[in-house]
Formats: structure tokens, sequence, C-alpha cells
């Protein structure tokens, strides 16, 4: 019987180390957005999804100058991250003007990217999304 036990408890662990190892590989890269790029998006918040594993931002705007607003769909990092950025979920809400920069999608048909930093056009607070600015010294 005490073989049986072991047995299973072993099988249990090896099972849990694997299905462990699938869901840390199984995150996507961040290959989609181009880093070379900051594009400037004057919108009007429309949608704020505050969940698990990405923020989303639902936004109406354009990115030029007197350009049509467009719908774009960004992203970010976790809720506990922008959490130890200074961000809560009430911190822009929708119908807010706010002026994004982000990492657009390399397909420049798409209109999407990474949230770099968001600043609200009403308060001129911002919010950014780099936690390494948080490991940084300050430079004065």
């Amino acid at each position: 019987m005490k073989l049986l036990v072991n047995s299973l408890t072993m099988a249990a662990t090896a099972l849990g180390l694997v299905a462990g190892v699938h869901s840390a590989t199984a995150h996507h890269s961040a290959s989609m957005f181009d880093a070379s790029k900051i594009v400037v998006i004057n919108a009007t918040l429309k949608e704020l999804r505050w969940t698990n594993p990405h923020v989303n931002l639902l936004v109406l705007g354009a990115a030029q100058e007197g350009g049509a607003p467009t719908e774009w769909l960004l992203e970010t990092t976790s809720p506990g991250r922008l959490l130890r950025q200074g961000w809560m979920r009430t911190s822009i809400q929708p119908g807010d003007r706010i002026r994004v920069e982000i990492h657009p999608l390399t397909d420049p048909q798409e209109h999407g990217g990474s949230i770099q930093k968001i600043t609200s056009i009403e308060t001129g607070k911002s919010f950014g999304t780099n936690l390494r600015e948080l490991d940084k010294p300050d430079d004065e």
C-alpha cells in the first residue's frame, strides 16, 4: 500500500512539474510590436479591461495631427505590475482624453500596440509601464 501511495505521489509531482513548464512556455513574445518606433495617439478611452495577464485599452484616436480617429486596441503588462508603477484601476476612466505612447504592431494596417506611457490630457498625470524605470537611480 505504501508503495502505491509513493508511486501516486511521484506521478502527481511529475505531472505538476510538466504542467508548470508548459504554462511557463505558453506566454507569447513581444515580437509582434515594433520596439524601434514610438507612435503617439491622442485619444478618448472607450474601454479599460483590467484583467490578467495583460491590461487592455480600447481607444478612439488619431496617430497624426488632423488624422481620422480610429479604434486602437492597446495592451500593457499585468494589473499587479501596473499597481507597482502607481496605477490603479480607476486612474483613467472611459471618456477620459488621453495621450498614449505605444510601440505599434509590426503590421501597419493593424491599429494596436504595446503601451509605454499614458498621460491624462485633463490632469497631466502620467503613468508608465516600464518596470525597469523603477530600478534606475535618480539622475539628479
